[in-house]
């Protein structure tokens, strides 16, 4: 006789069995009906389907179409930022441009790894502190403290050069990949990493990186293989690049047009937005204890940084807090005001004439790693980095998708652009890229997203800092597999399975 209670115990084995069963059954090809993940039809090895995740400090951008381009009266007559309509690729954006104690955290580490053999490292990644100075101002105060007093700690870094934040781009992006190593178990914490001997994205997954093996080790289904393998791309488990966003990536998220759909779902080209909050007007216009504040930090008018004592309107006279300040409709903080933004590109006034649709940039330099002769990956042995080369031109001779490795002056001079820039008889040159924003020390013209300026990439502002990005990999709404799904389709497939039985 079974009781009660023997039948619960038997239908828990046979429960616990079909579970093992399940989990057991190995994944299929669809292509080729081969096993994947086993090492008896080869070793093929397949990660189980994943979405991206977020990184630290980063905000989900969908993409989408938008006017691109100046919203507001051209006052400088430079008809740099005409509009056009234009397509971007979902990404993501930092929440806060990068702060002072963000900043401070690179130079820590960079010190601890390169100071003894290669100082001037440490010393290229430096701020220009004295940006802050002004022969008819004293500013002496934030040269010396600005930087480094904790009250600043949570204001934008700034007296940084494009190219200091790229390679500020470059060390995040490791350093957050060897933390989603050391935390999922792959990799042992190192502290003592020093000179060409630290962990570096490309190092690692060429090969050339090792590091101490953590308490988990993926399983190598190769059978030639040697039983475990280091994380790869293919994993899921590596983070892309952080780097600076592009112009019209900026703009993008900057001008948040997701908030003006009026119902969810609906596609509705909606009016132009000014500045990057909702609403045409630098104050704060709803019935509250709010209304009339400043909504971001920028200069009302000649000698007026803040207002009056007692009612200051923003109450900044220079930077402020990075999450001080009206969040725009993606949640991202100060992208107008506060501090100017270095994007990526190559600043051309007449760019857009021959732009692409689909994320429209300036400043491609095509480049492939460099090899030895057993077509290893080389390293640089002062910073560990994988050497990386321009793509030579007899590589592009029978490409139909682009005939040049580097790009930046692509349709300068030819019979479409009619333009030439020369060195001498130009402020724009190669090294010339565009920031976007508006600052604490500008007018609120340049508040709006659609204004564009430019500086050297090898020069620095007391107005100008900058936030990174990160490509969206995947579906581009952030849910999984992306493309309209309908219940037609899931019929269809399951009945096509049966067929295939």
């Amino acid at each position: 006789m079974i009781t009660k209670k023997l039948a619960k115990k038997l239908l828990g084995v046979a429960v616990l069995g079909f579970v093992l069963t399940s989990c057991s059954k190995k994944e299929q090809s669809s292509a080729t009906g081969w096993n994947y993940n086993d090492p008896k039809w080869g070793g093929f090895s397949v990660a189980k389907s994943k979405e991206q995740k977020t990184g630290p400090n980063l905000v989900f951008i969908e993409g989408g179409t938008f006017l691109m381009g100046g919203t507001e009266h051209l006052i400088t007559q430079e008809m740099d930022n005409i509009q056009r309509r234009v397509t971007v690729s979902s990404f993501y954006m930092d929440e806060t441009e990068v702060s002072n104690i963000h900043y401070r955290e690179y130079l820590y580490w960079t010190s601890n790894v390169f100071n003894d053999d290669n100082p001037e490292i440490v010393r290229k990644a430096l701020p220009d502190t004295l940006c802050w100075r002004s022969e008819l101002a004293f500013n002496e105060p934030y040269v010396t403290q600005y930087f480094r007093f904790p009250a600043y700690d949570n204001y934008p870094v700034v007296g940084v050069t494009w190219e200091q934040a790229r390679d500020y781009s470059a060390w995040r992006s490791d350093r957050v990949n060897e933390m989603l190593l050391v935390k999922n178990g792959y990799l042992e914490l190192s502290t003592d990493q020093k000179g060409a001997n630290n962990f570096n994205t490309g190092a690692y997954t060429s090969g050339l990186y090792q590091g101490a093996q953590g308490k988990k080790a993926i399983k190598d289904n190769n059978p030639s293989g040697g039983g475990t393998r280091p994380v790869s791309l293919s994993d899921g488990v590596l983070l892309p690049e952080y780097r600076l966003p592009t112009e019209a990536e900026w703009e993008y998220a900057a001008l948040a047009l997701k908030g003006t759909q009026p119902i969810e779902g609906e596609e509705v080209v909606a009016n132009r937005r000014i500045y990057s909050w909702d609403g045409n007007s630098v104050r704060y216009q709803q019935h509250n204890r709010n209304q009339g504040m400043m909504m971001a930090n920028f200069k009302r008018g000649r000698g007026d940084n803040m207002g009056l004592a007692g009612a200051l309107n923003d109450k900044a006279e220079i930077t402020s807090d990075v999450h001080s300040n009206f969040p725009n409709d993606y949640g991202l903080f100060n992208m107008s005001g506060n501090v100017s933004e270095w994007v990526e590109d190559v600043y051309r006034p007449l760019t857009f004439a021959d732009a692409s649709d689909l994320n429209t940039f300036r400043g491609n330099v095509f480049m492939k790693v460099k090899t030895d002769e057993t077509n290893t990956p080389e390293l640089d042995e002062t910073t560990g980095r994988v050497k990386m080369v321009i793509q030579p031109e007899e590589e592009l001779e029978n490409r139909r998708n682009y005939r040049v490795a580097d790009a930046i002056n692509y349709g300068d001079g030819d019979e479409r652009s009619k333009v030439q820039y020369q060195e001498n008889a130009t402020l724009i040159s190669d090294k010339a890229r565009v920031y976007k924003g508006g600052s604490w020390n500008d007018r609120a013209y340049w508040l709006s997203p659609g204004t564009r300026r430019f500086l050297n990439q090898d020069q620095s502002s007391a107005s100008i800092g900058f936030r990174c990005a990160m490509i969206r990999l995947g579906s581009t709404d952030g849910k999984p597999g992306g493309g309209n799904n309908f219940s037609e389709g899931k019929k269809a497939q399951t009945k096509n399975a049966k067929l295939r039985k």
